[in-house]
């Protein structure tokens, strides 16, 4: 608080403080809390049943979904949308246009019967905010990879094509997708299975019930055992927190039959069956995370949208607890909006991971670094037989073989444990969801081994707690310095937690250039900061403010006020690491200094809230 500083009292400044105070006042917007923020507060706390009654029909739907579509297939106008719901729902038309190409399968792809896929596309910019806004600050408890993007939306699919006579075309097609800024794909996925038949059969009346349904859920609050009622039966589960200790999942009693509804435990709400996905690729995993890691342009091409959206999603969570950064499309088609930026020979491919099933995309992606080509994914019956990187060149169509094509050399030496250990597990008939937590623990502990390192560095670009003054404002951290860092590997690098050899001086260096890196430091640049503000509020809050404001001009006072007002309202903004009790002892300096000023300056200053 620079204005606040120590130094000779003056004359108090009389009226002159009172018209101060008076302009300061016309600057600042009234105190009164919007009625929203209350209803929020309802939607977040069950126990409150007399405030949920303020919350507007919809607002727990909107919790957990933008809406619901219908796309069906109509011979003059192609793909388009036949049902939004709730009818309130906005959509702009481009928002339509991809919802319709991205819900269908490429006609290549020949799936009949029912498919089960998810899409991810960007949001239209200047979108109105609603109530959910408010449910913001439920994501602060969640791990950073479940953080949602509020750029994009995901698309959860269930698509149904079978043969009907009666149709001109002679097929029935049609999706029902859900639209979400949630990634639990799990989660969806389920509760498509349970809703998408019976839909079919039903249409329209029932998925509006589906809706109300939903809208009778809790907010999606981590770390709480969550009962979602759907269509007769009751989805079971819990949303991961950032407490949680990476690699574990959360025990929720297994299925049961409570009265006339059966309960369904979700044991996941996002995971992909990981192995499953890695399986067309099994010998080339640890170069496939390197390539993640760095956000290297990326294309799965796939025989359908089911194959090619589990892929990528498999990959993007490869390199957890980490977050990917970059954008990636688990289902890309021609259509896409982003199509030509995406495609372009002009630049260098950007750092995305796209899924395609067009064969089209063989020719148009030639350029592309790394391809990653599967055909239908299917466990191995025996154990698979090694197999080489493939040269970009020998990609030519969509019907070349199996495998990763690129000229990358990974960085690390190959680790055969791993490779033996699932190959074992392949022999002895181990269950996939066995193997998937055997994948998925060797990724954690690599991701772990390599960022640690970087955790320990910044964490000593933080400045001294005896740094930090009452009356000045809080210091800024160090620069990161790549040169500093590399330094400290030496002694403190990844060799004290994984035994894998390899030139790990220059993954880091080619990492500190990646779009991951810079999210991941962006992200610790601002817990550290706001730590230092939560530092900077417990060392005001030790101070004497009381005896301080004496000695100094109301002008003076006022300015403190206000500033340590300021300094509260962005504790709660921004969810600030403080102690209850540190914000309950700063806002009683804070009335003990108000009520020590003139009653005309009181009555301004207690009424006042937020600048």
């Amino acid at each position: 608080l620079p204005a606040a500083g120590p130094g000779p009292a003056r004359r108090p400044g009389g009226r002159r403080g009172a018209r101060d105070a008076m302009s300061l006042r016309e600057r600042i917007p009234g105190g009164a809390v919007e009625a929203g923020e209350d209803a929020a507060a309802a939607l977040v706390e069950p126990d409150a049943p007399d405030r949920c009654l303020s919350l507007l029909p919809w607002d727990r739907f909107s919790a957990w979904l933008h809406c619901v579509c219908v796309v069906g297939f109509d011979l003059e106008l192609g793909q388009a949308v036949e049902v939004i719901y709730p009818p309130h729902s906005k959509l702009t038309d481009k928002e339509k246009t991809n919802i319709c190409y991205l819900s269908f399968p490429d006609s290549n792809s020949g799936c009949l019967g029912d498919t089960q896929f998810c899409f991810r596309f960007r949001r239209s910019p200047a979108r109105k905010v609603s109530l959910c806004c408010f449910l913001d600050q439920l994501e602060r408890d969640l791990p950073v990879y479940l953080k949602k993007d509020p750029a994009y939306y995901y698309g959860y699919v269930y698509f149904r094509q079978v043969r009907d006579k009666s149709l001109k075309r002679g097929y029935f097609q049609k999706s029902l997708v859900l639209i979400s800024k949630l990634p639990y794909v799990h989660l969806f996925r389920t509760m498509l299975k349970q809703i998408a038949p019976e839909y079919f059969e039903k249409s329209d009346a029932f998925l509006e019930a589906v809706c109300s349904d939903v809208d009778r859920w809790p907010p999606p609050i981590p770390g709480k055992i969550l009962h979602l009622p759907i269509m007769g039966i009751i989805m079971k589960l819990r949303i991961p927190t950032y407490r949680d200790k990476p690699g574990t999942t959360s025990i929720v009693q297994n299925m049961h039959q409570a009265g006339a509804q059966i309960s369904v435990t979700l044991p996941t709400i996002h995971e992909v069956d990981l192995f499953r996905c890695f399986c067309p690729v099994f010998f080339h995993i640890q170069m496939l995370w390197e390539l993640v890691l760095l956000g290297e342009p990326l294309v799965v091409m796939a025989p359908s949208p089911s194959e090619s959206s589990e892929t990528v999603l498999a990959l993007v969570s490869c390199i957890s607890p980490l977050k990917y950064c970059s954008d990636f499309r688990p289902y890309f088609t021609i259509h896409d909006s982003e199509f030509k930026e995406y495609t372009t020979r002009t630049q260098a491919p950007p750092s995305v991971i796209l899924g395609v099933t067009n064969p089209f995309f063989a020719k148009t992606l030639q350029h592309w670094p790394h391809i990653i080509r599967i055909g239908d994914i299917k466990l191995p019956g025996e154990v698979p037989k090694q197999v080489k990187v493939k040269k970009l060149k020998n990609l030519k169509t969509l019907d070349s073989k199996p495998g990763v094509y690129t000229s990358y050399k990974p960085y690390l030496n190959k680790d055969e444990e791993i490779v033996k250990q699932l190959q074992k597990g392949v022999q002895q008939k181990r269950p996939t969801e066995a193997q998937s937590v055997i994948l998925r623990r060797y990724f954690l502990e690599l991701t772990e081994s390599f960022i640690i390192p970087l955790e320990r560095y910044v964490a000593s670009l933080m400045p001294l707690q005896k740094c930090i003054s009452p009356w000045k404002s809080p210091p800024q951290l160090r620069q990161f310095s790549q040169d500093d860092f590399m330094k400290t590997l030496e002694k403190a690098g990844p060799q004290l937690t994984s035994g894998l050899k390899g030139d790990w001086i220059g993954l880091y260096r080619h990492f500190l250039k990646s779009p991951n890196f810079d999210g991941w430091f962006r992200s610790r640049q601002k817990e550290m900061t706001q730590k230092l503000e939560a530092l900077h509020l417990e060392a005001l809050c030790n101070e004497n403010l009381v005896f301080w404001s004496q000695k100094h001009t109301e002008v003076e006072t006022v300015d403190l006020v206000l500033k340590l007002k300021n300094k509260l309202l962005q504790a709660d903004r921004e969810h600030l690491p403080v102690k209850a009790d540190t914000l309950k002892k700063l806002e009683t300096h804070i009335n003990d200094i108000i009520l020590a000023l003139p009653d005309d300056l009181q009555d301004i200053l207690l009424k006042t809230g937020t600048t």
